[in-house]
């Protein structure tokens, strides 16, 4: 084994500066790469991100094809989100890709109104 090797590159310690606490299992933005937080990671508080592998993640309405190119929009409307459920405006996966963060390739196709589509994490 190279000497050299810091680790597998699989998951990142992340230091979140947001204000509040990341559930484990929601997705974060650290720089250009999208992850998914592995725990519970409270404000000014290092938690470990995953930033490979398949997850599924919330999505904007819209279909999306195995394969496509989805990308991260930080303040877009999850497919049935509302005022009313507080949804609105927490960020989702899009095809759309001006002004928004490449997260990876769905691993699966989704439908139109399904909320959730299973991405791989910066493929």
């Amino acid at each position: 084994m190279a000497l050299n090797k810091v680790c597998s590159g699989a998951v990142m310690d992340y230091l979140n500066e947001s204000g509040a606490t990341i559930t484990s299992g929601e997705p974060v933005l650290i720089g250009a790469t999208l992850g998914v937080a592995l725990v519970d990671i409270a404000d000014d508080a290092t938690g470990s991100v995953a930033i490979e592998e398949v997850y599924e993640i919330r999505k904007a309405t819209g279909a999306i094809g195995q394969g496509d190119l989805v990308y991260w929009d930080a303040d877009g409307n999850p497919a049935g989100s509302t005022t009313e459920n507080g949804w609105s405006g927490t960020g989702c996966l899009t095809t759309t890709s001006s002004g928004n963060t490449l997260a990876g390739r769905a691993y699966a196709a989704a439908a139109s109104d399904d909320t959730t589509v299973q991405i791989k994490l910066n493929a």
